[in-house]
C-alpha cells in the first residue's frame, strides 16, 4: 500500500508541474515549405498520465503523455503510437513527438502518445521476439484501446472524431487496431509500419502476411506513408505490404492510399519522426483529416 501511495503522490505533482508550467512549441511552417522559419508559437498543456489497463492476473498502468491545446474543447483526438527503439523496451524513453505533435494541437486537436506495455515505465512485459507479427500487432493494438477508453473520461475531448497514428512498430500497431471497431474513431494513419524479426528467416513474408490479415478486416480508411530507402523496409517491400492490405479491404477500408515520399535524406524510416520531414508529410496528411470530414486549417 505504501508503494501505491508514494506512486500516486509522485503521478500527482508530476501532473501538477505539467499543468503550472506549459511548454511553449516551436511549430513548422503552415504551409509546408521546409524553408525553416518557425510559425508563431503557440501554448499548451503537457501531462505524464499512468493510465489503467485490465490484464491478467491484475490491472497494469500505462506511461503516456497527453497534450491539450489552449481552451476548454471538445477538441477532436490524434493517438500517435510509438516505433520501438533498439535495446531494451523498459530502457526506451518516453514519446513525444514535440515538434510533430505541435502541427496537432495547432490545428485544434488534443493529442496523447502512449507507452504500450513493457516500454519505458508502462506496466506488463514487452510482447514480442515471435515470429507472429500478426498476433504481435494485435496485442499492441489493446493498448490503444485502453488508452482511449481513459481519454474518453476527460471532458474536453470530442470522442466522436479521433484519428490513430503509428509510425514504425506503432505504424503495425496502428493496422492492427484498424480491425477494431472503436466508436468515433474515422481514421488510421500508418508511417514506415511494420516489425522486423530477423531471427526468422521469412520475416518479409511473414509481415507481407500480416497486413494482408489486417485488411480483411479494417474498418477504416487509412494513409500509409514510406518512402525509398527505408532501411527497415527496403523496395519493393512497403507496396507488397500496401497491396497485400487493399486487396483484401472492403467497404472505409477500401479507400485506403499509399504515399511514396521517395528518399528522405539518410533514411525514409524517420520521415515522421524527424523534424525536417513535416514539410513532407504534413500537406498528405492535412488532406487525408479533411477527407474525413475534419478540420486542418492552423490556428495563430
Amino acid at each position: 500500500m505504501r508503494s501505491v501511495a508514494r506512486l500516486l503522490c509522485s503521478l500527482a505533482l508530476v501532473t501538477a508541474l505539467a499543468l503550472l508550467a506549459p511548454l511553449s512549441g516551436h511549430a513548422q511552417s503552415a504551409n509546408g515549405n521546409g524553408n525553416g522559419n518557425p510559425a508563431p508559437r503557440m501554448r499548451f498543456q503537457e501531462q505524464v498520465v499512468m493510465l489503467p489497463k485490465a490484464a491478467i492476473p491484475s490491472r497494469i498502468d500505462l506511461e503516456a503523455t497527453v497534450f491539450k491545446p489552449p481552451g476548454d474543447g471538445p477538441f477532436p483526438l490524434v493517438v500517435i503510437n510509438h516505433g520501438k527503439a533498439p535495446g531494451r523496451p523498459a530502457m526506451q524513453g518516453r514519446a513525444r513527438f514535440p515538434a510533430q505533435s505541435v502541427e496537432f494541437l495547432r490545428r485544434g486537436y488534443a493529442v496523447v502518445l502512449p507507452m504500450r506495455q513493457g516500454f519505458a515505465r508502462s506496466g506488463g512485459a514487452y510482447v514480442g521476439g515471435s515470429c507472429d507479427i500478426e498476433t504481435n500487432g494485435m496485442i499492441q493494438a489493446d493498448d490503444v484501446v485502453a488508452t482511449l477508453d481513459f481519454m474518453a473520461t476527460q471532458p474536453y475531448v470530442d470522442m466522436e472524431r479521433i484519428v490513430v497514428i503509428g509510425q514504425s512498430h506503432g505504424g503495425l500497431t496502428t493496422m492492427a487496431f484498424s480491425t477494431i471497431g472503436y466508436p468515433g474513431v474515422l481514421g488510421v494513419v500508418n508511417f514506415a509500419g511494420g516489425l522486423r524479426n530477423l531471427n526468422c528467416p521469412d520475416w518479409e513474408e511473414r509481415l507481407v502476411d500480416a497486413f494482408a490479415s489486417y485488411g480483411g478486416l479494417s474498418r477504416y480508411p487509412s494513409l500509409w506513408v514510406y518512402g525509398d530507402n527505408d532501411s527497415y523496409w527496403p523496395v519493393p517491400l512497403p507496396g507488397r505490404m500496401f497491396n497485400a492490405f487493399k486487396a483484401r479491404a472492403t467497404g472505409p477500408a477500401a479507400k485506403s492510399r499509399l504515399v511514396d515520399v521517395g528518399e528522405f535524406g539518410n533514411d525514409s524510416h524517420r520521415v515522421f519522426s524527424a523534424r525536417e520531414g513535416i514539410p513532407v508529410w504534413l500537406p498528405e496528411v492535412g488532406n487525408f483529416f479533411r477527407s474525413l470530414g475534419l478540420p486542418f486549417d492552423a490556428g495563430t
